[in-house]
C-alpha cells in the first residue's frame, strides 16, 4: 500500500504543481491585457486584430488600410495620439470612415 500512497501524494503534487503554473500564466496575461486597448481605424490591411464589424470576421481580415471598424491592439493611453497617413488618428471606438465597399 505504502507505493500507492506515495502516487497518490505525488500525483498531488503535480496537479497543485500545474495549478500553480496556471494561475501564474493567467495573472500575466491579465497583467498584460491591462497594458493594451482596442484602437480602431490603426490597422493596414489584412492585419487586425480581431472582428469588429461589418467586413470583418477574425484577425487578419481588414480589407482596407485603416479601416475603421477594424481594430488592433496597441499601448494603453496612445491610440488616440498616433498619427497616420493624411491626418488619420486611431479611435477608442469604431469610426466609419475607410470600410470597404
Amino acid at each position: 500500500m505504502k507505493p500507492a500512497k506515495t502516487l497518490s501524494m505525488a500525483s498531488a503534487a503535480a496537479v497543485a504543481g500545474a495549478f500553480a503554473v496556471a494561475v501564474t500564466a493567467l495573472a500575466a496575461t491579465t497583467a498584460a491585457a491591462q497594458e493594451r486597448e482596442k484602437c480602431f481605424g490603426v490597422a493596414l490591411k489584412g492585419q487586425n486584430d480581431c472582428a469588429a464589424g461589418p467586413g470583418t470576421t477574425c484577425a487578419g481580415t481588414s480589407k482596407v488600410d485603416y479601416q475603421g471598424n477594424a481594430w488592433k491592439l496597441v499601448p494603453k493611453g496612445t491610440c488616440e495620439t498616433m498619427v497616420l497617413p493624411d491626418g488619420r488618428q486611431g479611435s477608442l471606438e469604431p469610426l466609419s470612415r475607410d470600410l470597404p465597399s
